[in-house]
Formats: structure tokens, sequence, C-alpha cells
């Protein structure tokens, strides 16, 4: 790490002495160096942030708990770049969802990104769903979403011969996207513009002083070998005057190690489950297929990917208890097992009723930290500036879409002064 964070501080080193000076007496005999802007995590939304800062000359050091780019929530996701339809008019994840989807289409489009404009039918099964399919169109025009239309089931039946639903609202600007391929892009773009990635790079806390935030770091793979109880003292001391906080799965656990953030903000894990149609030589469905959203998800769905792989999922099981070192080191349980698709089959037979048995094999999973948990409102993104210090929750199911504008849709705010002790 120390050679790493080294190469980000060439031209920095006269702010680097004084925040190595300014590092408390608690870490005195703590390897320390100092850089102009950190990102913590190597997700989509780190990636396209380093990306976007870099591009406007700051010297950016990327700090990744794993070994590579792009392993937590960016990768075990349903790939899809949604339209805006779900959420409340005046919330961010509107405005960042419908302005993120243009922005995201033409960034593929001119790199040449693997991606296609599938298109998305949501499918309300029976005649009390309705009312909540109609809310959903209203939503989305609301948020500017033009190009909605309902059908009857019979129209949506005739494009889609498998479907069988009484009504179904039609997404065309709904698409799938190839992930990997874009965070490669994104990282491509962001070390051309001298940005330096430290993988196995883990960030356990920090403190400010002085005007400057010391992040406290431990190797990752050290950090496999800590007992949950143990006292976590850093390996490394990294200070900055700027530091972004997209660490995913950790974003919130991390915050609250921070004296100046709101203790008061909870996070909750949901894990899901996706299944992998076996048994047919062409896919069934053309289209994205959307149920009804449910309680802390939207339904398992049907998801194509570009190699015309059909995916059902995800599911939603809250986890309880997770603990601050799960989540530095990622110990979550990622296994999919066969016996679970059992609860999979009569969900998607609701809108896919000649869906075989033994069909279903188990695919992949994936965790998505939420800031509402069972039965409560969806939450939007939050936004906090303790004192001189500002903070954004830049997660809480962020879509690939919201990575694209995210951070430039606060720029501007975050760059209209002096950045001393800043945390976005």
């Amino acid at each position: 790490m120390a050679a790493t964070a080294r190469k980000a501080i060439t031209s920095f080193e006269g702010i680097a002495a004084r925040a190595v000076r300014t590092v408390g007496c608690a870490y005195r005999g703590i390897a320390r160096e100092a850089a102009d802007v950190v990102v913590i995590g190597a997700g989509v939304v780190g990636i396209a942030v380093a990306r976007e800062l870099a591009s406007k000359g700051r010297e950016v050091l990327v700090v990744e708990a794993a070994s590579t780019f792009g392993t937590g929530t960016s990768s075990r996701n349903s790939e899809v770049i949604h339209a805006g339809i779900y959420y409340p008019s005046t919330s961010l994840k509107a405005n960042l969802c419908l302005r993120g989807k243009e922005l995201l289409y033409k960034y593929c489009s001119d790199r040449e990104i693997a991606h296609k404009k599938v298109g998305k039918l949501i499918v309300a099964t029976s005649e009390g769903e309705i009312p909540k399919l109609e809310r959903l169109l209203k939503c989305g025009n609301n948020n500017g979403v033009d190009d909605l239309r309902i059908m009857d089931g019979f129209q949506a039946m005739q494009i889609e011969p498998e479907l069988q639903c009484v009504k179904a609202l039609l997404s065309p600007s709904s698409g799938i996207i190839d992930s990997h391929s874009l965070m490669l892009s994104l990282v491509g773009e962001a070390e051309s513009d001298r940005t330096t990635f430290s993988y196995n790079t883990t960030v356990i806390g920090g403190h400010v002083e002085d005007d400057f935030l010391h992040l406290h770091i431990y190797d990752s793979d050290s950090l496999h070998n800590v007992t949950i109880n143990a006292e976590l003292l850093p390996q490394f001391v990294l200070s900055t005057r700027l530091v972004i906080n997209s660490a995913g799965l950790s974003a919130i656990p991390l915050a609250k190690r921070f004296p100046v953030m709101n203790k008061e903000i909870s996070c909750y894990y949901a894990r899901g489950c996706y299944f992998t149609l076996t048994k047919t030589k062409v896919p069934p469905f053309s289209h994205l297929i959307y149920p009804i959203p449910e309680d802390g998800g939207l339904g398992v769905h049907v998801t194509l990917d570009l190699n015309d792989l059909v995916k059902f999922g995800p599911d939603v099981e809250w986890i309880d208890g997770v603990d601050d070192l799960s989540c530095f080191s990622d110990r979550f349980d990622y296994s999919v097992k066969l016996d679970q698709s059992k609860k999979f089959y009569p969900e998607i037979r609701k809108y896919f009723p000649n869906l075989k048995d033994g069909s279903l094999e188990p695919g992949y999973s994936g965790i998505r930290p939420k800031l509402s948990g069972p039965g409560k409102p969806l939450a939007d993104f939050v936004i906090q500036i303790p004192g001189s210090s500002f903070w954004a929750w830049s997660f809480a199911v962020m879509y690939l879409e919201h990575s694209m504008c995210f951070f430039p849709f606060r720029i501007d705010f975050s760059f209209s002064s002096d950045c001393a002790g800043r945390i976005l």
C-alpha cells in the first residue's frame, strides 16, 4: 500500500508533509502518507467518481479492499439500465436515474461498450395488481419518463407469446449492459488521467484533525485473519483533504467510525439469489419481464444478458446481525443452493406458466445495502453536511445508471470552495 500511495502524491508533497505532521500521538508509530483525493471503493460508482475527478486535474488515489475492481455489488446485479419509473419524482434517485440513463447510453455508444435497449414489461398478473401498475405509470410520467405505455394483456402477450398477464406497462428505454466492460473502460480512462488504484487495501475507520481526514488502513489479506471481537488498529494512516466513500457494503459501517458523522443512520442488508434458465435453445422472452415490486426489491424478474442467457431473480432475504468486520472483509455467504429454487418456481409461473420443472440452475447471489429495512418505505439517497465536511451516501441500491451522474450532479457544489476536510 505505501508504495502505491507514494505514486499518488508526487505533486502533493508540500501539503502531504503538513498532513503527516498533524496525525495524532496515538498513531505516531504507524507508517503514514498523504494524497490529494482518496476514493474508497473501486466499484462502478467509485471508478466513475475517480474518472471525473481525475479529468478535472485532481491527483486521485482509489483504495479497494478486494484484489481488483468491481467484485462486489457492481458485479452481482441484473446488469439492467433502468428507466426511472419506481422512485418518487422529487427524489435524487429519480432525477439521477433519468439523467444517468441517457449519459450511460451515450457513453456506451461512443466507446462501443456492449449494451442493448431491449425494453421492459412490468406485468400485472391479477386484476388486483392493475391499480399498482397504474401508479407506476403515473410515477414514471411524473419523473419525466415520456415513452411509457399501458398495454392490455393480449397486446403484451402478442409481443411475448410465453407471457401471461392481464395488463402490462411497456418501458422501451430500459436496457442491458456488459457491466465489466463498462468498468474496464472507466478504469482505463481514470488511469489515463493519472489515477492510481491500490487493491487489497481496506479502510477500517479514520479521524479528522487539523482540516485533514486521516484514513486508517489495513491490509486486506491480514484482515481475513482477524477475529470479530478483536480491536482493529491501523497498519497505515493515509491523510487527505477530500474523501469519497463509495465502499458499497461497508459504506455506512465505515462512516460511523468517523466522529463527525451521524451515527443514527441505519443500514440493512438484503441477500438476493439468481437462477439461470436451462434446457432451452431459444430465450422465451425478448424483453425484460418484471412483476409488481415487492417489499425490499423489484420482484423475481426475467433478465437477459448479451449472450442470451436468461436469469431469474433476485429474491429478498434480509440478513440480521451484520458486524463491521464482515462488511470490511466481505465475509458474506454468496452460495446459491438448488433447493432455494423451490420458492422461485411459483413466483415465476405467475407470468411464465410454461416454465418446466428442473429448468432452473443456481446462478449467483448478491448483497444489497439499503437505508430502509423490511416493511419500510423506500429511502432516498441521503446527503450529510456535518460541520465543514460533506458526505454523500452514494449507495443504497445504486444502479449502474446512477454511477454516471451521481458525482457530476454534485460536483459544482463540492468544489465551490476550498475542499479542506471534506468527506464526500
